[in-house]
């Protein structure tokens, strides 16, 4: 296998164990959020895009005849939970996970962004398409966290100031 083809297959399974890591960051937050409506549902819209991520790599490492690394997926899930786990226990939560959430978005840009790219000096134009897909739901994801950071530290503050439970 040539190097450009092994790298292309090494990154779809590296992105697979990302979006299961997504998952396993995510859901945890929206079974807590109380306060931030805005954020649940936004939250809930993406937990559904990135299941169809999942799905579309799944697809692409068909087309490749390859499958994903289940010790990756398992790996980088269990790390997600842990992650939004340790925020749990902070008075700040909801500020804490927005930070990551924002970070988290721009990682998966960046690998979107090189899975694109390595994709089409492939010759694989069906994965372009589905992995431009991806790209541009994480985009509008990191754009709707970074517009909504001002209203959520907002109501944040707002809550903390009248005494009430604001880190969910």
């Amino acid at each position: 296998m040539d190097v450009m083809r092994h790298t292309f297959i090494e990154g779809l399974k590296n992105a697979h164990a990302m979006e299961k890591q997504a998952l396993s960051i995510m859901q945890p937050q929206l079974n807590r959020l109380e306060h931030y409506p805005d954020v649940s549902a936004m939250l809930q819209q993406h937990i559904t895009e990135t299941e169809g991520q999942v799905e579309r790599l799944k697809q692409i490492l068909g087309m490749v005849e390859e499958s994903p690394s289940g010790m990756k997926d398992m790996f980088l899930s269990a790390m997600g939970s842990m992650a939004a786990l340790g925020h749990v226990p902070a008075q700040d939560e909801i500020l804490k996970n927005s930070m990551a959430n924002l970070a988290f978005e721009n990682y998966e840009i960046a690998a979107y962004t090189m899975l694109v790219t390595m994709a089409r000096e492939n010759g694989e134009t069906a994965a372009t398409e589905l992995l431009q897909q991806s790209l541009d739901e994480e985009k509008r994801m990191a754009a709707w966290i970074a517009e909504h950071l001002p209203q959520v530290t907002s109501t944040y503050l707002s809550l903390k100031a009248g005494g009430m439970r604001a880190d969910v």
